[in-house]
């Protein structure tokens, strides 16, 4: 950030009194601009055996395919975003089950919720963001082209899940592709100890 949305006079970065972390500050009005995580939701789309899948029309990852998900807006709940992102992407009308996966990426500032949803009829088109929507069973996945970490660590969950035949809540910290981490899954016992 360089100026204040409040005065327009040039931020500088210090650590306010009380607080411990490096935040941009207006000296002129004394503004504190917290710089927060940003929360992307999406959904699984399950038609049968199927999964609905999105083929993006914009960059990252353009031409790749994702679940439907992205940024929630103001004044919206986590449920509404997600189902107004699988509209927008895919067209799709649904109904969300539960929360299915929490993705981490400090690296990005970014969490990632997840739901399982069902689409309620097979009237889906793809929306501005996307090329095409397809419905893919697990032997069709296009793993070699999944656009995002977040993406192939849901569908991985889901379909180790349905084999299972019971489908739990699953957390994860991911980190960058490039770096060729797995994702790190958060145990219950994993997820008190970082909370304390």
């Amino acid at each position: 950030m360089k100026f204040c949305s409040e005065c327009g006079s040039t931020v500088t970065q210090c650590v306010p009194p009380g607080d411990n972390r490096l935040r941009d500050v207006c000296p002129s009005c004394q503004a504190i601009h917290y710089q927060n995580p940003k929360v992307v939701v999406g959904t699984v789309p399950e038609w049968q055996d199927k999964i609905l899948l999105c083929r993006r029309a914009i960059e990252p990852q353009y031409g790749k395919w994702t679940l439907p998900a992205g940024f929630m807006e103001n004044h919206e709940t986590t449920l509404q975003g997600a189902a107004r992102e699988t509209q927008e992407e895919a067209g799709a009308q649904i109904e969300i089950l539960h929360l299915y996966t929490l993705c981490n990426l400090p690296h990005i500032s970014q969490v990632y919720l997840m739901f399982r949803a069902r689409l309620l009829s097979l009237d889906f088109s793809p929306g501005e963001e996307s090329l095409e929507v397809a419905l893919f069973d697990e032997a069709d996945i296009p793993w070699d082209n999944i656009a995002f970490l977040t993406v192939e660590y849901t569908l991985r969950q889901y379909f180790a899940d349905r084999r299972k035949g019971a489908f739990g809540f699953h957390m994860a910290d991911i980190g960058r592709r490039e770096a060729a981490a797995s994702p790190v899954p958060i145990t219950p016992e994993a997820a008190t100890s970082q909370s304390q």
